[in-house]
């Protein structure tokens, strides 16, 4: 008998021990939690720790509270210009408010990412519409990202989710438009070649032809400076021969005499029908006057 109330007396202690334990509830550091009371929150501003409950009423709901990444599916948009483009993105969020959370997604994470992707995909379909390609894809790429962040969290408050960041991984055109696209930018770019090259070729003639008038004057200048140094060359001459031959005016003449000899009796065919008393046989003829015989 007494073996048997001493049983009852344990199980009455651990039965205890179980209930008290069912009244407690701990938050970590990384958690929030709201409290349910009959499927009603009662509570939801918890602090990492330890708190109470009422056993069998009252139930506790803990999310986590750090930032989570979700990244979304291509999805197409039009632009300003009525472009299709395909955009992949993806968005870091986390939960402030777990009360509004669990009301709005019934604590669901299926619903809660659909939900969120909505609002995402709104703010993105809103941005690239006031928009056109040239600007989404790198004219006004970080004030978009700012603009999306801040309509996407705006939209996102009924949620109780935060977005800290909304992100565009990649920008493509469909395959329809994109040979188009692409042969438009290749005309786009044999135009600047062949601009360049007629630059290219515009500035070589005018080079080609600087250097050929450079050449004509330098070689003029050449010219007159040559001709220049020779006449006063020729000049100096003169002035030396005229020198010369004034000291001795007879020399100058025999000299002069046997030059032209030489030049002209240079061949043995030569002939010439002059006066015997030409002033060139001057000097064929003796002291006295008479010709000289061979």
């Amino acid at each position: 008998m007494n073996s048997g109330k001493i049983g009852i007396f344990f199980v009455g202690v651990v039965l205890l021990i179980g209930l008290a334990l069912s009244t407690l509830f701990v938050v970590n550091q990384w958690e929030m939690a709201i409290k349910l009371q009959f499927g009603r929150i009662v509570d939801s501003d918890y602090s990492p720790g330890l708190h109470f409950k009422i056993p069998f009423i009252q139930n506790v709901k803990k999310f986590d509270g750090r930032i989570q990444t979700m990244d979304s599916n291509p999805e197409r948009f039009l632009t300003n210009e009525k472009k299709d483009v395909i955009v992949n993105s993806y968005a870091k969020w986390r939960i402030i408010n777990p009360a509004q959370y669990f009301r709005a997604t019934g604590d669901n994470e299926a619903n809660a990412t659909r939900l969120l992707s909505e609002r995402i995909n709104t703010s993105l379909r809103d941005e690239f519409g006031k928009r056109t390609i040239q600007e989404v894809v790198s004219g006004e790429r970080a004030e978009i990202m700012a603009l999306l962040t801040k309509d996407a969290d705006e939209k996102a408050a009924e949620l109780g989710i935060e977005v800290l960041d909304v992100r565009v991984k990649q920008i493509d055109l469909p395959k329809e438009v994109s040979q188009s696209v692409y042969d438009r930018m290749r005309a786009e770019r044999e135009r600047v070649a062949s601009e360049l090259r007629a630059q290219g070729a515009e500035e070589a003639e005018k080079i080609r032809a600087n250097a050929d008038a450079e050449r004509i004057v330098i070689l003029a200048n050449a010219y007159k400076e040559s001709e220049e140094t020779r006449g006063e060359g020729d000049g100096l001459s003169a002035e030396i021969y005229a020198g010369a031959f004034t000291e001795n005016e007879e020399f100058y003449s025999f000299y002069r005499s046997l030059n032209a000899y030489d030049k002209t009796f240079n061949n043995s065919g030569n002939m010439m029908v002059l006066d015997p008393e030409s002033e060139f046989f001057r000097y064929f003829k003796n002291a006295e006057g008479r010709k000289i015989e061979n």
